[in-house]
């Protein structure tokens, strides 16, 4: 049965691209020749010998499709997915057409109409994929075109797989229970399916409940009974997925990917490589420029401050720990006498610290102290949004102390970041804290900086726990 809905599926996405393909073909030859008509030399401008290789275009593409995965049943894959995939396969089907015409001399077609084809083509099928996954997430909702799925395993890894699954019911996903280890005792233990069987028993409920996807959840401790559970599972025609037991050691940013045919999975790595890298550095370049034309006015007042009312220099340095835990010099305007330290070492600032200068207090309240850290961002050291960088001398304690601390330094630090416009500044809990920066390193967007940066201004500078 399950081949047969796949099938069907199959065959109506591919008559569904069809038609969209037509259309987009023909759309760019209107749209060349008639709604924006560029008078360039042409060689062809016959409609029919347009249409006479559509039939050679659907195979392209169709074939093109096939290879990357498109005709294939997409329940658990996201729809950017799908859209890059969709790209990809547009992409090189037209550079295969673009072969094609070259060597077959009779058809020399407008270089204008490829590009608008390749451009249409991705829109209008990612549209129209869109609109057909929209449908059937709404089918499923209402209960129909449900695919039953089995769980073997049990533990917080089974019970994880249910709640994603519940979350999504467009999916279209119904779990029907799961399987246990004979060994241990037969009893549901509030696992919601129930538990209706033993491993052993997979071939008999796979048959007795129509099951279509089996997903194998085994503990690490149970890892051994995989192979053989995979035998048992050689001859059945349902689809089967694999979910390593390896959350609880997935720190920061895991993911799976492919070399040479070869799974890896990732345990932990940043979201800041190829252009997300290139775009945050260009932000931070951008708006640090623009932030210190506007506030250098106001630097050279603070400065000139500083060096009426204390003895001393303008700038502090201090040692800071930043990006895979290098440490760098961060600029700050001086707040504090010259010998601050001397008789107490390394400690935080605490609450009417009477190792601020008079003009000090107001700095650090205002947080025009930090100003300087533009300098900073310019360099490179810094970036105007992450986890704030602390003192090495106090980060062997708190490393110690405070799980996955040091997971914080897989991003750049910054001048303000989503612990501080939520709050968690100073003097303030560095579990919270920590949280913040973690949850900021998962979720980064170019967005996500520019609502920091817009809450760190709208909120305002000062903060009770600046001092």
């Amino acid at each position: 049965m399950l081949k047969k809905h796949s099938q069907f599926f199959k065959s109506l996405n591919f008559i569904f691209d069809s038609v969209i393909i037509v259309f987009a073909w023909l759309s760019s030859y209107y749209l060349r020749f008639y709604l924006i008509p560029v008078p360039l030399p042409e060689h062809n401008t016959s409609v029919d010998e347009y249409i006479i290789f559509l039939i050679p275009i659907i195979l392209i593409w169709g074939i093109a499709f096939q290879a990357f995965g498109l005709y294939r049943p997409r329940r658990l894959t996201s729809r950017t997915a799908e859209m890059l995939d969709i790209a990809k396969a547009s992409s090189l089907s037209i550079l295969f057409l673009i072969a094609i015409s070259y060597f077959l001399r009779k058809y020399e077609f407008s270089r204008l109409i490829l590009l608008y084809f390749w451009i249409l083509s991705i829109i209008m099928l990612s549209f129209a994929r869109g609109i057909f996954r929209e449908f059937l997430r709404f089918m499923r909702k209402k209960g129909y075109n449900l695919r039953y799925a089995l769980i073997v395993g049990t533990g917080n890894l089974a019970e994880g797989i249910v709640k994603r699954i519940e979350l999504h019911p467009e999916l279209g996903v119904k779990i029907v229970g799961f399987l246990k280890d004979k060994s241990e005792i037969l009893k549901n233990d509030g696992l919601q399916p129930k538990i209706i069987g033993v491993y052993e028993d997979i071939n008999k409920v796979i048959s007795e409940k129509n099951i279509d996807q089996v997903f194998i959840a085994l503990p690490l401790k149970e890892n051994d009974k995989l192979f053989e559970i995979l035998k048992t599972l050689g001859d059945e025609m349902l689809e089967i997925r694999i979910v390593p037991d390896l959350y609880q050691l997935t720190t920061l940013h895991g993911g799976v990917e492919e070399f040479e045919g070869m799974f890896l999975i990732n345990l932990q790595g940043s979201p800041l490589y190829g252009w997300n890298r290139v775009l945050k550095r260009a932000a931070d370049i951008i708006f640090s420029l623009i932030a210190i034309l506007i506030i250098s006015p106001l630097m050279l007042i603070i400065s000139a401050v500083i060096k009426l009312t204390s003895n001393g220099p303008i700038f502090y340095r201090q040692i800071r720990m930043g990006l895979d835990g290098k440490v760098f010099q961060m600029l700050k305007f001086r707040s504090m006498r010259i010998d601050a330290e001397k008789e107490t070492g390394a400690v935080w600032a605490t609450e009417n610290d009477p190792r601020r200068t008079r003009f000090g207090s107001f700095l650090r309240k205002t947080s025009f102290d930090e100003l300087p850290q533009f300098i900073n961002v310019l360099k490179g050291d810094m970036s105007i949004v992450g986890p704030r960088p602390e003192r090495p001398v106090f980060i062997e304690d708190f490393r110690k102390k405070i799980p996955k601390y040091m997971l914080r330094h897989k991003m750049k630090a910054g001048i303000t970041g989503w612990a501080q416009v939520n709050g968690w500044r100073g003097n303030t809990s560095l579990e919270k804290r920590i949280e913040c920066d973690l949850f900021y390193i998962e979720n980064w967007s170019l967005f996500l900086d520019l609502k920091i940066m817009w809450l760190t201004i709208w909120k305002g500078l000062i903060n009770r726990n600046a001092y």
